[in-house]
C-alpha cells in the first residue's frame, strides 16, 4: 500500500482517518526505519549525562547500538557500538568512564575520539593498514545539540538541527528558562516496554483528549488532595496545535502543582515558600507574560518522530524506540535545575514518579490502553480498519485543547517521508 493511501481526508464530511495497517504491517515498519528513522534527527541524550570528559553511555537508537561519548577534549561524539573487525559489541556497560574502548573478541582498541590506538597482532597486517582510518570507530554522520539536548542523524545531508526543530525550539526554551542554572538529568532512567506500535505512544504523548477517561483515579486523587480545586479537565484553558516538521504541542493550565512554580496542596507545605519564591524570581527575570508561560502553563511537546518533552508535574524526557511493528522500548528521564534545594528536588521526584512513574497514576493506564489498541491493529492484515482522528477539523486554525488536530501534522510528515521526500 503506498504511503499516501494510509491516510484518508474528506473535508466535506469532516473526516480524517488513518489505516490501522500503518501500525502493524511488517513491510511498513521496515520502510519506516529506512525512510523516517534514518532521515530525521533523533534524540540521544542530555549533556548532563556526560558531565565529565571521558564519560560515555551506550544507547540503542533506531535499532542501532551506539556509544554516546564525551572525549578527553570535552567534545561530544557518537559512534556505532560495533567493532569494525568482526562486528562484536565494544562497550558493554550502560555507562562509565573510559579513555579508550577495547573489543573483547580480538583486543583491538580505540581512544574516545574513535581513533584506533592498538591493533592486536599488528605484524600480521600490511604496513599501511588503517592508513585511511577504515577501522576507526564508525561515527554517526551528524550530531548536534540544542539547549543541552543532543540529537544524532544517520542522514549526512539532513537540514540543520535548528531548522529541524523550527518552532518547537520556543517550547524547549520555556523549559530551559525555568532556572538561571543549567538543567541536569536526575534520578536515573525509567525503562519499560509496550506491546504497541511506536506511533501509538507518539500520538498519546500529546493526546490530552484521553485524560479524563483513561486516568479517573488521578482525578479522584486531585479532588481529595486539593480542596477547592476543581480538576475538571474539560474546562481547562489551553490548546493543541501542529508545529513544523511533524512536531506538535498541547499547552494548557493543569490542576496539579508544579515545582516551577505553581504551588498546590499536593506539593506539600514544606516547599510552598520555595515554590512561591521561585515564581517571583522567574517573573523578575523574564517579565510577567513570559513568567506566566514558564511557571504556570503545562505542555506536552512531541518532537517528530519519537521524542516527547513533558513539562507538566515535572520536566520529563521520554524517548521511545521501535523494536517490532507491535513492540517498542520506552525510556524516561527527569530534568531539574542544578541549583535545586534538597526539598525541591525531592518534590520534583515525587511529582514525577507519582504521575509518570512505572507505578504512577498515568503510565500503567496509558500502556494498558495502547496495548488494547494494538490488538485491533493486528487485525489489519485480514480486515481493513481505520483510526478516526477527525476531532478538531472544524477548528483547523483555532484548535481547542482537546483537538486531535496536531496529529494531522505528524501524519503529514510521516506520509512525506514514507513517500520518499527529503527530510
Amino acid at each position: 500500500m503506498p504511503a499516501t493511501e494510509y491516510v484518508q481526508i474528506d473535508p466535506a464530511r469532516g473526516s480524517f482517518r488513518v489505516n490501522r495497517k500503518a501500525y502493524a504491517d511488517p513491510q511498513t515498519f521496515d520502510a519506516e526505519l529506512e525512510r523516517v528513522f534514518d532521515r530525521c534527527w533523533l534524540y540521544v541524550g542530555h549533556e548532563s549525562e556526560l558531565a565529565k570528559p571521558n564519560s560515555y553511555l551506550t544507547r540503542t537508537i533506531a535499532r542501532r547500538p551506539l556509544i554516546f561519548s564525551r572525549g578527553a577534549d570535552g567534545a561530544y561524539r557518537c559512534f556505532l557500538n560495533i567493532c569494525p573487525h568482526r562486528g562484536a559489541q565494544i562497550a558493554r556497560e550502560r555507562s562509565g568512564t573510559a579513555k579508550s574502548f577495547t573489543c573483547i573478541y580480538h583486543g583491538w582498541s580505540w581512544n574516545n575520539k574513535g581513533e584506533m590506538i592498538h591493533l592486536q597482532g599488528a605484524d600480521g597486517f600490511c604496513e599501511k593498514f588503517n592508513s585511511c582510518g577504515e577501522v576507526d570507530l564508525v561515527s554517526v554522520p551528524r550530531i548536534d545539540s540544542y539547549r543541552g539536548l543532543y540529537f544524532i542523524s544517520f542522514d549526512p545531508a539532513i537540514m540543520s538541527l535548528s531548522d529541524y526543530l523550527a518552532d518547537a525550539k520556543e517550547y524547549i526554551d520555556v523549559i530551559m528558562d525555568q532556572s538561571v542554572a543549567d538543567m541536569e538529568v536526575v534520578g536515573g532512567t525509567q525503562e519499560y516496554s509496550i506491546r504497541c506500535n511506536w506511533k501509538g505512544l507518539a500520538e498519546n504523548s500529546i493526546d490530552i483528549y484521553h485524560g479524563p477517561g483513561t486516568h479517573p483515579s488521578y482525578i479522584d486523587y486531585l479532588v481529595n488532595a486539593s480542596p477547592g480545586v476543581t480538576p475538571d479537565l474539560s474546562t481547562a484553558q489551553g490548546y493543541v496545535r501542529k508545529l513544523s516538521n511533524g512536531h506538535g504541542v498541547a499547552q494548557y493550565y493543569g490542576p496539579w502543582g508544579r515545582p516551577v512554580a505553581d504551588w498546590k496542596p499536593p506539593l506539600g507545605e514544606a516547599v510552598r515558600e520555595q515554590v512561591e519564591a521561585k515564581a517571583q524570581e522567574v517573573e523578575a527575570r523574564l517579565g510577567a507574560e513570559r513568567a506566566e508561560r514558564v511557571t504556570r502553563q503545562s505542555f506536552n511537546l512531541l518532537i517528530f518522530p519519537n521524542l516527547a518533552l513533558l513539562n507538566i508535574h515535572a520536566i520529563a524526557i521520554r524517548s521511545f524506540q521501535p523494536v517490532r511493528p507491535g513492540y517498542m522500548d520506552a525510556f524516561m528521564w527527569m530534568l531539574s535545575p542544578k541549583d535545586d534545594s534538597e526539598e525541591m528536588r525531592s518534590a520534583r521526584l515525587n511529582n514525577f514518579l507519582e504521575f509518570l512513574g512505572p507505578g504512577g497514576f498515568a503510565t500503567p493506564d496509558d500502556i494498558e490502553a495502547l496495548e488494547t489498541c494494538q490488538v485491533s491493529y493486528e487485525l489489519s492484515s485480514r480486515q481493513e480498519l481505520w483510526n478516526e482522528v477527525s476531532k478538531g477539523i472544524p477548528r483547523e486554525d483555532n484548535e481547542d485543547w482537546m483537538d486531535e488536530g496536531h496529529m494531522r501534522g505528524f501524519w503529514a510528515q510521516w506520509n512525506r517521508l514514507m513517500s520518499g521526500e527529503a527530510a
